[in-house]
């Protein structure tokens, strides 16, 4: 039975708040197993709005306290979700 926790961030105040969110992620890196970020660019405009999505691995209280310290950044909402093949 395969589980997978993946944590998604979203931010509107992506350009503010890079060096908070990245020194946080960073701290938390040795449980990142995948990291994709996504935000909408053109030539003319780069979005403040943003969405990380991590793959975890690590303890429950290693994900739960990532949760939470993104969750203290203004801007910032991350939720983590659990999924196990177990549900499907």
């Amino acid at each position: 039975m395969a589980k997978y926790n993946v944590m998604s961030v979203l931010t509107n105040k992506r350009v503010q708040n890079v060096n908070l969110m990245q020194n946080v992620l960073t701290e938390s890196g040795c449980i990142i197993k995948t990291r994709l970020g996504i935000h909408d660019a053109s030539e003319d405009n780069c979005s403040n709005e943003g969405l990380i999505i991590l793959h975890l691995t690590g303890s429950d209280d290693e994900i739960e306290r990532l949760e939470s310290k993104l969750n203290e950044i203004p801007g910032v909402k991350a939720k983590n979700n659990l999924l196990s093949s177990e549900d499907a």
